[in-house]
């Protein structure tokens, strides 16, 4: 197929949205099913908490260190080849997770999976930003954004399912043949796309500085305490210096800082950071104390987010569209404080758990404030960048995203007392539980704030 752009509506516009879709649905999918697992995981494997903060945390790390240079690899060499490449590469580490004897194996399993997550996820955004016709570029991110956001929260649903019924292994095993049908989605339909200003050397050493940053700070969170925790913080903070200068001085950055120098970019990058932090402590808390303090079964605590994949489902889209008729603006206020109201509502999962009225108003509310906001920050963060920096933009997006994530769930149980194995002690869990929710109340609600000072009523560059 050419180079052409493509309209919604047509059988190429699906066909590129269906790809881009199952490609970085795959990788939501499983930045949420893990989640649902890590009890099991921890029986099976014997893990300790730690180890299970880094069989999450290992993916996040090599995803949030390199997914930058996965958009720079797209805008050089074409975004649909990297991402073939990045969807092949995370199918085989997603089988040597799910052939992972113990805990080691499978966290550095898991690193390999966030590398492949590189390449795929800031392609699939940039495919559609460089595919479409402008005036239809909106419409299609929220198509994108909504079932994409199906794709997580389905992932406790999908996780709960496999890992009652057949083996949490199965968890990674089912993105073998999601990938087999995201390539040939994507080789049949998508056109290829590039930045022509893509030239020149790759900024290695870049991005060697930003995997030692969250490397060393979030080794320094998790294993909170010890000699070896002060030493990679200290390597950590060194190395973020390390990498703002490199940045600063090389004519070939991996990170462009001169975006950020427009205020909307810096800004919706700021509550992407603090809302996606909330996001993934969020999940990742709530999932285990359903399990460990409620005592439900992986299949129950899955079906119990169910609400949030109901509401991504049916009003995503819409979310976006109004973002494109009223501006970003409001919904990116509204849509964090409503997501911190439901936080709050959560607090009352415990024991002797009444699903219907201490879990689901929660859930109900913060899908809807999460359906509320993310077309519009998503297409906000574009807006802002030139449209030959797509696959750049969107790489810095995601990177912030998952290094939201990352810092969160290495921080948060910590943070609230969490140590060893009590992620399997109900009483320890449940006073963490409360705690670890109204950090993350708070952080969404800091995310609104930021959005109803700096972003502005109507998107594009300042």
């Amino acid at each position: 197929m050419g180079s052409q752009k493509v309209a919604w509506g047509t059988a190429p516009g699906r066909g590129v949205i269906a790809a881009a879709t199952l490609g970085s649905g795959m990788i939501l999918l499983d930045g949420s099913v893990v989640n649902v697992a890590l009890p099991r995981l921890g029986r099976d494997l014997g893990a300790s908490l730690a180890q299970l903060q880094w069989i999450t945390n290992g993916y996040l790390l090599s995803l949030a260190g390199l997914i930058l240079i996965g958009g720079s690899l797209g805008d050089r060499f074409g975004r649909r080849r990297v991402f073939v490449v990045g969807t092949v590469w995370f199918a085989l580490a997603s089988l040597l997770c799910g052939l992972a004897p113990n805990a080691e194996v499978l966290i550095a399993a898991r690193v390999l999976q966030g590398v492949g997550g590189a390449l795929l996820t800031p392609g699939s955004l940039a495919m559609i930003q460089g595919a479409f016709v402008p005036e239809d570029r909106a419409r299609a991110i929220g198509a994108w954004s909504g079932l994409g956001g199906v794709a997580s929260a389905a992932g406790p649903l999908v996780g709960g399912l496999l890992i009652d019924h057949v083996s949490w292994r199965w968890i990674f095993l089912v993105n073998l043949p999601l990938a087999v049908v995201t390539v040939l989605l994507a080789q049949r339909w998508v056109p290829e796309t590039r930045d022509p200003r893509a030239v020149g050397r790759f900024d290695v050493p870049g991005a060697v500085l930003a995997s030692l940053a969250l490397a060393g700070v979030t080794y320094a969170l998790i294993e909170w305490g010890s000699t070896e925790a002060a030493w990679a913080g200290v390597v950590g903070a060194v190395a973020v210096v390390a990498f703002l200068a490199r940045e600063h001085r090389t004519a070939e950055p991996m990170v462009p800082l001169g975006l950020f120098g427009d205020r909307t970019f810096s800004a919706a990058n700021a509550m992407t950071f603090l809302v996606y932090a909330a996001l993934g402590a969020v999940l990742f808390f709530l999932v285990i104390q359903l399990q460990t303090v409620s005592g439900y079964g992986a299949l129950q605590a899955g079906l119990a987010t169910l609400p949030i994949t109901v509401c991504m489902l049916f009003l995503a889209a819409r979310g976006g569209a109004l973002g494109a008729r009223i501006g970003p603006r409001i919904p990116m206020t509204v849509g964090p404080l409503v997501m911190a109201g439901g936080s709050l509502l959560l607090l009352g999962a415990g024991e002797d758990l009444n699903y219907w009225t201490q879990v689901l108003p929660g859930l109900v509310v913060f899908g809807l404030g999460l359906s509320l906001m993310v077309a519009p920050l998503t297409a906000t963060v574009l807006a802002a960048a030139p449209d030959d920096s797509a696959g750049v933009a969107s790489g810095i997006n995601n990177a912030v995203a998952r290094a939201g994530t990352l810092l969160a769930v290495a921080a948060l149980p910590m943070a609230v007392g969490l140590t060893g194995d009590q992620y399997a002690d109900p009483v320890a869990f449940d006073a963490a539980y409360g705690e670890a929710v109204v950090v993350c109340a708070v952080l969404l609600a800091l995310g609104g704030v930021v959005s109803w000072l700096t972003i502005p009523r109507q998107p594009g560059r300042m």
